[in-house]
């Protein structure tokens, strides 16, 4: 029997705290006020909530880690150690940290205080994690674009020391976080808390032609219009998997973006063998893989997002949970929780750079398994009386739907075959956010979250 690797989920607020708590998560991280990568959207902006937090992670034997992650600038080293101080009293399980400066302050005013290497600070490499490790952290968190393979080589050079690696959430388009576009559009530095995800807004693509000196412009013909799932399909077709096949002409092109809110502002697109790195991506799933970091022997798997709902929290915990408690009693991979994640709002997923090339037998096989149980977030209970749910609806749901009832003491499918309105009278339809309806529902699953399988 392997060991059971620490299940690590984002807390934006205390109820995604509770949340993550109660399906499954061993521990959660939070942004500290005014130092974090996270600094809108954040319940844990008051101190009084951070403690509160703090204090009832413990109260259940639970880890808390404080996110302190920014690069900082010299205007907040000013008040850096006087702001942490409040913090440090409340005695968080480790600090988050990337600026080697904020680290080297932290150290030096607290040495007891465990820091964790933030993603944000890229380590890619043994010797990277050795450093470290020297200055007196106590653990890595390894960079994303990091495979399965470099992982375990760090794991086998690094055996005393703390490993963490991320398997789920929303990736950057930049090397681990280190993006200029919002900083470049909005002055909202992505390393200073602010990012306006700039990668994910509405762009074109037009046509453009590359001079001797390497200087690219528009060329001044009707701007292309791009379907990325037609164009997806078209080289899935036209390209083998493991790239061993001619490039398209049309790669070796330039290509302009632009921006629909600003319109003249024409930023190059430049393509390689690899691929084209800009703008949206889709966003990590890992939990195929679980096995084989357990096995490398990964000291913490991490969920990103902070800024997610409640039952993406929910969700993502009870999945992992089942996935790491699978791997750890030697089952073999349960290819439903593929299906189970595919229900979370997404970009599309992708593992990443774990496995560096895969055959497109095993992406028709991955994409297969994600549609067996597909779902659609639409309630959450409210309270249950005399066999009656009460539930705030959060999308469309009917009669006659196959709802899935998620639980911390387990899930169950329900065929719904009757509904009421608040006021007693039947209903066919729950019309979508911002009603409440009634629907009958065993006593045990007060609380739960439900979604309509489709």
């Amino acid at each position: 029997m392997s060991r059971s690797p620490e299940l690590l989920l984002p807390a934006g607020s205390l109820a995604k705290m509770h949340a993550a708590f109660d399906y499954g998560a061993d521990a959660v991280y939070a942004g500290q006020p005014r130092y974090s990568l996270r600094a809108r959207n954040n319940e844990f902006s008051t101190l009084e909530a951070l403690a509160t937090g703090i204090s009832e992670a413990h109260a259940r034997n639970k880890l808390f880690f404080v996110a302190s992650n920014i690069f900082a600038h010299n205007a907040k080293l000013k008040t850096y150690l006087r702001d942490m101080e409040p913090v440090i009293a409340m005695k968080p399980d480790a600090l988050i940290m990337a600026d080697p400066g904020l680290i080297m302050m932290v150290r030096d005013k607290w040495p007891d205080v465990p820091v964790h290497l933030s993603v944000q600070a890229n380590a890619v490499n043994w010797a990277d994690v050795k450093f470290w490790q020297r200055m007196g952290l106590t653990r890595v968190i390894l960079s994303r674009e990091l495979s399965l393979d470099e992982i375990e080589e760090i794991r086998q050079q690094c055996p005393d020391m703390e490993l963490e690696v991320f398997v789920h959430g929303a990736l950057c388009i930049a090397y681990s976080g280190r993006c200029l576009l919002s900083g470049y559009f909005n002055h909202r530095d992505a390393n200073q808390g602010t990012c306006t995800n700039s990668c994910r807004w509405d762009y074109k693509v037009m046509n453009a032609s590359e001079d001797a000196s390497g200087d690219i412009t528009r060329v001044p013909v009707e701007t292309i219009q791009f379907n990325y799932q037609q164009a997806l399909e078209e080289a899935n077709q036209s390209f083998s998997a493991l790239g061993d096949a001619p490039r398209h002409p049309l790669a070796d092109r330039p290509y302009l973006i632009e921006e629909a809110g600003r319109p003249g502002q024409l930023m190059p697109v430049l393509e390689d063998e690899h691929g084209t790195y800009i703008m949206n991506s889709k966003d990590l799933r890992a939990v195929e893989h679980i096995e084989r970091l357990v096995k490398i022997g990964v000291d913490s798997l991490k969920v990103e997002g902070r800024t997610k709902s409640l039952y993406y929290v929910a969700r993502t915990a009870q999945v992992y949970r089942r996935a790491i408690d699978d791997a750890v009693a030697g089952r073999p991979f349960n290819t439903q929780l593929l299906g189970e994640l595919q229900g979370l709002a997404n970009r599309g997923y992708t593992d990443g750079f774990y496995q560096r090339h895969h055959t497109q037998e095993y992406q028709n096989y991955m994409s297969g398994v994600s549609e067996v149980h597909r779902s659609h977030y639409v309630g959450d209970v409210q309270g249950i009386q005399d066999g009656w749910a009460e539930v705030e609806v959060k999308n469309r749901f009917s009669v006659g739907d196959r709802i899935e009832v998620i639980h911390p003491g387990g899930n169950e499918v329900v065929t719904l075959d009757r509904m009421l309105a608040e006021d007693g009278t039947p209903l066919t339809v729950a019309a979508g956010s911002g009603h409440r309806v009634r629907i009958p529902l065993d006593a045990r699953f007060d609380k739960a979250l439900l979604a309509r399988l489709l």
